[in-house]
């Protein structure tokens, strides 16, 4: 076990973020990783196919790159190369940020427009990366505290939803999904303060293929689509054609502000778990990767990558930030983008299963964001900050249709609680002068 100091709260890991595990562990751990991220990589091309109404063939290869290019970026990402990553635990993947500009870009334009506008958008955040240095000096501690404890909070109504079965299931919120999404919960947290060594740190792994296996004879799993989906799934550079040009850039260019303004968020949190300082050169380089990972994503035909916030959660809980874990969990996303079968398998989980960790992971986040707070001095200036930063993120979060009628443009800068939450803490912090 190993003790780490940040910001004068000590952090004890089993591996910290330079620490080598032996492949084994960190096959395991990153396929931990996978679990927890998976349903977010793929239901972005989900939504985006079926509102621009692409055929079944078209949506599989989306899905397939999506996977392929997110295992790049988390690669990119956690190892570095040269300037290029942040070299601390962080997962990759496209994100919600970016489906309204998608569909908006691809019913006029098509794919072609999509996989453009994710090229020529990735320029932004790219140049964005080298003025992290101003970007920092606006997170503070009362910023970044205030923006873990958002991530957090802002994501577990989306564990109560798995939990319950899914939106839109048929039996939400039935006996059996509770009790499933509870067994496993239980199972979660009594192996990870009760077990020792891997039994511990992978205990959220353990706990989703317990609830894979307990599902099988409950008939909640349906194993058709692993039939259907194709062994092998080779990305073609290019494939749908290419569209450059500005009115297929201008939807992304808030996106891509957004995801910037996230990931420095996401990446402050890894640090504040992680027990390492996340300075300029760290986000900068983690900003970087962003652009670089969503340009590769525009070539292999994929939507934009961004830094995931679900997985920051597993660090804390399993006391594992080892970066290399993450280089394992995006080599394995690799393999599963090339292997669309094995990908269909993992596709299964069923929901209260899922249900069951995220909502040990998301409230394990929050938790750490309270944390960074009870550091900071709570005079009336810091309790206003906080107050109101998390009583607006929480309430586009739990009401969208608040911003329903705003531009499109501003619509989709706050249309997550994650995002509003960050800037107004912004320009709170800015505005309200020191006592």
């Amino acid at each position: 076990m190993e003790t780490v100091k940040n910001n004068d709260t000590e952090i004890k890991l089993l591996y910290g973020v330079n620490d080598k595990p032996k492949i084994l562990t960190q096959i395991l751990l990153g396929i931990q990783h996978i679990f927890a991220a998976f349903g977010g990589i793929i239901v972005v091309p989900i939504v985006i196919s079926g509102a621009l109404g692409l055929d079944m063939t078209t949506s599989t290869a989306l899905i397939s790159a999506s996977i392929l290019t997110a295992g790049i970026a988390t690669f990119i990402q956690s190892r570095g190369i040269g300037p290029v990553g942040s070299r601390v635990a962080c997962i990759m993947g496209t994100d919600f940020t970016f489906v309204a500009p998608s569909i908006s870009v691809g019913a006029q334009f098509g794919l072609a427009g999509i996989f453009g506008a994710t090229i020529l958008g990735a320029f932004v955040e790219i140049i964005l990366s080298f003025f992290i240095k101003p970007l920092m000096k606006l997170f503070p501690p009362i910023v970044t505290g205030t923006v873990v404890c958002l991530i957090g909070l802002t994501l577990l109504p989306v564990s109560i939803d798995w939990a319950a079965g899914g939106v839109g299931a048929a039996d939400y919120g039935s006996l059996k999904n509770i009790a499933i999404a509870l067994f496993i919960l239980i199972v979660t947290l009594m192996l990870n303060h009760y077990g020792k060594g891997l039994l511990s740190s992978a205990s959220v792994l353990i706990g989703m293929i317990l609830g894979y296996i307990i599902c099988i004879p409950l008939g909640m799993i349906d194993f058709s689509a692993i039939g259907e989906a194709s062994w092998v799934s080779l990305p073609r550079i290019f494939q749908y054609g290419i569209t450059f040009n500005l009115k297929v850039l201008l939807p992304f260019i808030p996106a891509y502000f957004v995801a910037t303004i996230g990931t420095v968020g996401c990446l402050k949190a890894v640090g504040e778990v992680s027990g390492v300082n996340t300075d300029e050169k760290c986000v900068g380089g983690g900003v970087l990767s962003d652009g670089v990972g969503s340009m590769i994503a525009g070539f292999l035909g994929a939507f934009p990558n961004t830094a995931f916030c679900q997985n920051v959660g597993l660090i804390p809980l399993t006391k594992v930030a080892s970066r290399y874990v993450a280089m394992m969990a995006g080599i394995i996303l690799v393999i599963l983008g090339l292997f669309p079968k094995f990908a269909a398998l993992i596709n299964l989980m069923p929901q209260p299963v899922l249900g069951g960790v995220g909502i040990v992971m998301f409230g394990t986040v929050a938790a750490a964001g309270i944390q960074t707070l009870s550091r900071v001095k709570l005079n009336n200036r810091n309790l206003l900050i906080i107050a109101t930063s998390i009583g607006l993120g929480l309430g586009v979060t739990f009401r969208p249709e608040f911003i329903a009628q705003l531009p499109e443009g501003l619509k989709m800068i706050f249309s997550s609680g994650i995002s509003t939450g960050t800037i107004v803490a912004l320009v709170l912090n800015l505005l309200l002068k020191e006592d």
